[in-house]
Order: C-alpha cells, then structure tokens, then sequence
C-alpha cells in the first residue's frame, strides 16, 4: 500500500466481499491487491484470501479474514457526509438493504457489522445553527430519526 497509515478492518473470511459491495456503493472506493495465505493460519487454509487491500471514498483500508474472534461494533464508524436527500436515501438504501440493519439518528450497520453513520450535510449546517433554539429543534427532530429526512430537519429548524 500507499499509505503510511491505514484502517485495518477485521472479517470473518468475508474481506474481500465486503470490499467489492463498498467499492460498488461508494464513490472514490475500489479494490486493491489481494494477498492469499502462503500457508495454512487459524481463520484459514493455504490460498484462501488472508488480506484485502481497499479504499472506502479516498480512505485506504485493509480487510483481514481473521476468524471469528472480534467483531465490528459502534465505537468505529464510517460518517458520511452526504450533499441532499438522494444521495443518502440511495447509500442507506444501499447499506441496509444488504443485510444490514438500522439504527438511530442516522446510523446503521452493514451486513458485516461496520458501522456507518449516513450524516447529510444539512443536519450538520441545522444542528451548529447560530440560533440554538433552531440547532436544538432540529436535534430533537434528529433523535426520533432512523434514516435522516432533510426536509424534516429543515422545517424542524424553521421552528
């Protein structure tokens, strides 16, 4: 790789699957080398993927298959900063309807357990609003919120 610096993301045998579906859903995603095990390891046999090298929108990630003994959960994220309502409702769309699953306030989970945080640019502008009677409605919208609705969170900041 590239990169000084690079996530390593933890899989159960499903690296480079889960690489291809975020290289397809993302822009500025792709797949990179893949390394298959010289040798026999615990997760694995000799050939099977051992690494995945990729990037998720310009960040450059390695997906490791190996094993079942950790798994992915909230305290890492991907946020992403969507520009309108179309672009998140198709990368939420994308992401659940894979196998993931929703969560609150913006964020879901893919099928692999990886956090996402699907956060349109216009919650951000509405939450920091210089009026914090508006920044707190649009919050308090944001809250009883799975997917965001930037037209609710607009008309929640309008008051």
């Amino acid at each position: 790789m590239v990169s000084k610096n690079t996530i390593c993301l933890w899989y159960d045998g499903t690296a480079l699957d889960a690489a291809k579906f975020y290289a397809e859903t993302f822009p500025d995603s792709a797949v990179g080398a893949v390394l298959r095990a010289p040798g026999d390891y615990p997760a694995g046999k000799q050939g099977d993927t051992l690494t995945v090298e990729f990037t998720v929108m310009g960040i450059p990630c390695l997906g490791l298959n190996g094993g079942p003994e950790f798994k992915h959960n909230e305290a890492f994220s991907f946020q992403v900063a969507t520009d309108d309502q179309a672009e998140t409702d198709r990368l939420w769309n994308a992401i659940v309807g894979n196998g993931g699953q929703e969560s609150a306030c913006g964020w879901c989970k893919d099928k692999w357990g990886l956090s996402w945080q699907i956060t349109p640019r216009a919650l951000t502008a509405a939450i920091t609003d210089p009026d914090p009677a508006a920044a707190k409605r649009a919050f308090d919208a944001m809250m009883e919120m799975t997917k965001i609705d930037i037209a609710a969170i607009e008309a929640a900041r309008r008051g």
